[in-house]
């Protein structure tokens, strides 16, 4: 990652020096590469401000492109992430506001994240609706549960689900013997989830959630998506911050 910056660096030090360097009847494409190297060397020790400067800006930019390209991304699929009948959620389901997010059960972010993300709705007087989208990545046992999680919501009992999923506390304990333990801890009836988890529609449902993640470049979790902003990671205030723009824009 520090080529990069490197590179960046050496331009700034050779657009500094062309001046002396004509002064000296010679320019960068005349030397040969042991006068370059030494003069971008000695350049590069005198000013080492040159480094930083070079590291913000390239960071400045590739920060910029990540948002451009997260905003086209969720432009072109911005059905699939905000209007789905199938999609479960907490909140009104007419609020100015809706916050996504994507998570794996066994992401340690994911868990210490649900109080942050339960309470969204309340704390900004129900102006926001939260959707979840199952986003097993670390697969497995994961995308078990998400299935179950889903399956659960056939018999209403979704989020109910998902809440007891996510506080399975060691994902050593998430097991195919959890699962239907903490299904029927809930009340939902085990032999129905298990037959409704192998349904074609419930896999293509969570497929579907998948191809969405990965058109939309999420390579972890959890990821929050509000109208037009990407935020990824576990940044309560980064969606806080989304949140108040959204109902103020």
């Amino acid at each position: 990652m520090m080529i990069r910056p490197l590179l960046a660096t050496a331009a700034v030090a050779m657009v500094a020096m062309t001046p002396a360097c004509a002064e000296s009847g010679k320019t960068p494409v005349s030397m040969d590469r042991a006068e370059l190297e030494t003069i971008i060397h000695e350049y590069i020790v005198t000013h080492p401000e040159v480094i930083e400067e070079a590291i913000i800006a390239l960071n400045a930019r590739d920060r910029a492109e990540a948002a451009k390209a997260a905003q086209e991304a969720i432009s072109q699929n911005k059905d699939q992430l905000y209007s789905l009948d199938t999609d479960h959620f907490i909140g009104p389901a007419d609020a100015p506001v809706t916050v996504v997010e994507f998570f794996d059960y066994r992401c340690g972010y994911c868990k210490r994240s649900l109080p942050f993300v339960q309470a969204l709705p309340e704390e900004f007087d129900n102006k926001v609706r939260v959707v979840f989208k199952e986003y097993p990545i670390f697969g497995g046992i994961s995308e078990t549960a998400a299935l179950a999680a889903l399956a659960a919501g056939k018999q209403d009992k979704y989020y109910d689900m998902h809440a007891a999923l996510m506080n399975v506390k060691s994902n050593d304990e998430l097991t195919e013997a959890k699962i239907d333990e903490i299904a029927e801890a809930i009340g939902v009836d085990v032999r129905k989830m298990r037959a409704d988890m192998k349904s074609v529609t419930l896999k293509k449902q969570l497929n579907d959630m998948q191809l969405l993640g990965h058109a939309l470049n999420l390579d972890g979790t959890p990821g929050f998506y509000i109208g037009d902003t990407a935020i990824g990671g576990a940044d309560e205030q980064g969606v806080k911050d989304a949140i108040k723009e959204a109902l103020n824009g």
